[in-house]
């Protein structure tokens, strides 16, 4: 039930986003992370997890992988926040299917590591889904790949400190290396006269507030589901989100999708089932 609620939560996030408006991407993620960070830190007091904080800050290494962790978790945040409100949900969502496989992908040129015939197979059909949507659409899905290639290199990134930090203690450092930028990026919005946290009445400032409580909760209720569920029921649990996203932007926010961008996501959802074809099988041989 962790790994769905996760992956539900995450889903949900574009009409969360979208109701936002009028606040633009950067006053979002700048909210995005001070509310998480707080979130994190009353998380930690309740759970006596100051500890693990403290040794995650003063240990240099760990501090360094995490700090460029949240950059590119930040990257990350920025680029499917302006996706969602310029327009481009399903581009967002194409990033999201592609990102599992870019993953593996990464895996192999980073760590060295040998795929299985299925997994190349997966990766060859994902590559010609990309390039179908780039010539019949007439452009590079920027959004989707931005979204994939920064998410699938903080998976990486975490992957090096994975056994040293909790999920909880992790995500709390990357917020508080991030919070000085976001708080200072905040007064600037109110310097300027921008800010619409105060100004567009008590509904707006609970949904800013709950920005923290947004982010941190499906991150840790994927970290419970990983402990406790096959990875191969993790494997096809990722792909709730993207569908979720997918189906906000067709159905409810009535994004265009000509037959390229739906021969591009066939190829896609082709190259998904032979990765999810393939983590059964490996999960059954184990």
């Amino acid at each position: 039930m962790s790994g769905a609620g996760a992956y539900l939560l995450w889903g949900l996030l574009p009409l969360y986003f979208t109701a936002l408006a009028p606040a633009d991407s950067l006053e979002v993620l700048a909210h995005r992370i001070v509310w998480c960070t707080l979130f994190c830190l009353v998380l930690l007091a309740c759970t006596g997890g100051f500890s693990q904080l403290r040794a995650a800050l003063t240990d240099r290494r760990v501090f360094l992988t995490l700090s460029l962790a949240a950059v590119l978790v930040c990257a990350n945040w920025l680029v499917f926040l302006i996706g969602v409100q310029t327009g481009n949900v399903v581009e967002v969502s194409l990033g999201y299917y592609i990102n599992p496989l870019l993953s593996i992908l990464l895996g192999v040129i980073v760590l060295r590591e040998r795929l299985r015939p299925l997994q190349w197979t997966a990766i060859g059909i994902a590559a010609a889904a990309v390039l179908v949507i780039a010539v019949g659409y007439g452009a590079v899905p920027w959004f989707g790949l931005a979204v994939a290639v920064s998410f699938a290199a903080y998976g990486l990134v975490k992957n090096k400190v994975g056994a040293k930090v909790g999920a909880l203690s992790g995500l709390t450092v990357e917020s508080i290396v991030l919070t000085p930028f976001a708080a200072g990026w905040i007064g600037w919005t109110y310097l300027a006269g921008t800010a619409t946290f105060t100004g567009e009445g008590t509904g707006h400032l609970v949904l800013m507030l709950l920005l923290g409580p947004a982010t941190a909760l499906p991150l840790l209720l994927f970290g419970s589901a990983t402990r406790r569920i096959p990875l191969s029921w993790v494997g096809m649990l990722q792909y709730v989100t993207p569908t979720m996203q997918f189906l906000t932007g067709v159905l409810l926010l009535g994004e265009h999708m000509d037959p390229a961008r739906w021969a591009g996501f066939g190829l896609i959802w082709a190259a998904c089932l032979v990765l999810v074809a393939d983590m059964v099988r490996s999960s059954r041989r184990r």
